[in-house]
């Protein structure tokens, strides 16, 4: 089914149907959300490969931010955000060291 068709609800209770849509609705944002989220992710850690400390530290504050918003908005639940965050904090801590290491 292409992803911008519209899914025929065939409920005979229209608080059903109603709940159907506004479901379909939620799942479209949460997976924009989501993938947003995920794509930062991967430039994240794209910046820690380059050893680019400047732009990941910018990006790691970006990704705090969109982590916060999904956990307030239903996205994601607080442990799953909170477990992301102390992992990328562990993936800057690691180009820390290494930087350290290096000079």
């Amino acid at each position: 089914m292409a992803e911008n068709e519209e899914k025929k609800v065939k409920a005979k209770i229209p608080s059903r149907a109603k709940t159907f849509r506004k479901s379909e609705e939620a799942r479209v944002r949460h997976k924009s959300r989501r993938n947003m989220i995920y794509t930062m992710e991967k430039k994240l850690r794209a910046a820690v490969e380059a050893k680019d400390e400047t732009l990941a530290k910018d990006l790691l504050n970006k990704q705090y931010a969109a982590l916060d918003k999904a956990v307030k908005n239903g996205t994601f639940h607080k442990n799953k955000a909170s477990r992301k965050k102390s992992r990328l904090a562990l993936l800057m801590k690691s180009l820390k060291a290494a930087e350290a290491k290096a000079e």
